[in-house]
């Protein structure tokens, strides 16, 4: 069965590195080098360190969110809520498929002293609310920016993601939790998967029933805000003279193209998004393809450092942190 997991886990991999040489090739088909090269140069550095800082505080205020979804949990103090976050980031720039997400809650899991499901829950939450205001966003700006059709779509499918998402989570926080007997035998698989569930289902209600959650809600609105000042801030030091709401619509879709992971750090699918977004208003392929490079690295970079901070501070390594998820997964406890 580990080969079987193991041998499913290269092949989607594969098509992840596959779709981001694709996208690669679509930004830089057809651009001469050297014309390239000129191109991706930065011309005022000030607005870069802004977009920089304004990045940073991004994952601050998310580590402040978390820190108040997992207050029914436990209590975590920011800073360790935003290494966490640091953590599962460094992570998600060399495992695909959002391998962090798993990092980070596993790291608060041990800090609280608390069962893994119940800090996966807020996690949960996060996606929730993040995909709620992006897919408010992407309505918003459909009715003043003549969008991709495929984009609208693409929307129209989050936002209906999103209201399933909110029902279940409803029904999960007002429902009357059953009362099973869970004496049953550890080595059961079911047993195990039902504590698990319950366990989730329980962090939900916990958190859901919390007046946090509002006030994550907002802080919510505010990352995404954060966002987009960065993106607009990067554009601004490259010389893309376009206005805050045209660098907010770019945003929007390099979020929504984004959102399926896949490859590591988003190559690819990054600077792909970064260059169709660019061109609804008007920006020539050569200049939005050095814009995308500019606009990766000078956001990945600061990443990687805090990252690899946050990660060795935490006492682990990628290796270590593989193998604890791997017994957390055998775990009959789950916590």
């Amino acid at each position: 069965m580990r080969r079987v997991n193991v041998r499913h886990f290269g092949v989607k991999r594969s098509l992840a590195w596959l779709f981001a040489i694709a996208c690669l090739w679509w930004v830089f088909h057809g651009i001469d080098a050297g014309q390239l090269l000129a191109a991706t140069r930065i011309l005022k550095w000030r607005f870069v360190a802004l977009a920089i800082t304004i990045d940073i505080l991004t994952y601050v205020l998310q580590g402040v969110r978390w820190k108040l979804l997992l207050s029914p949990v436990g209590q975590l103090s920011c800073l360790r809520a935003t290494q966490a976050i640091y953590a599962g980031l460094f992570t998600n720039e060399l495992v695909p498929f959002r391998f962090g997400e798993l990092v980070r809650a596993f790291l608060v899991s041990r800090w609280l002293s608390s069962p893994f499901a119940l800090v996966l829950s807020s996690l949960i939450l996060e996606r929730f609310l993040d995909a709620f205001w992006l897919a408010l966003a992407v309505g918003l700006a459909a009715i003043f920016v003549p969008l991709p059709h495929e984009f609208i779509k693409a929307g129209y499918a989050l936002g209906g993601v999103v209201l399933l998402a909110a029902l279940l989570f409803l029904w999960l926080v007002f429902r009357k939790p059953s009362l099973r007997n869970e004496q049953n035998s550890a080595s059961s698989l079911l047993t195990r998967v039902s504590r698990l569930a319950s366990q989730f289902a329980r962090g939900l209600r916990d958190i859901g029933s919390s007046r946090p959650l509002f006030l994550a809600a907002l802080l919510s609105v505010a990352m995404l805000g954060c966002q987009v000042l960065a993106l607009w801030f990067m554009m601004l030091g490259y010389r893309i003279d376009l206005p805050l709401a045209a660098g907010a619509v770019v945003l929007l879709i390099v979020r929504l193209g984004t959102a399926i992971p896949n490859a590591p750090a988003n190559v690819g699918s990054s600077q792909f998004f970064s260059v169709l977004g660019l061109s609804l208003f008007g920006v020539g392929k050569t200049v939005a393809a050095g814009f995308s490079i500019i606009y990766f690295l000078a956001l990945t970079l600061p990443l990687w450092i805090i990252g690899l901070l946050a990660i060795s501070r935490a006492g682990f390594n990628l290796s270590t942190l593989k193998l604890e998820l791997a017994t957390l997964r055998c775990d009959p406890g789950c916590s």
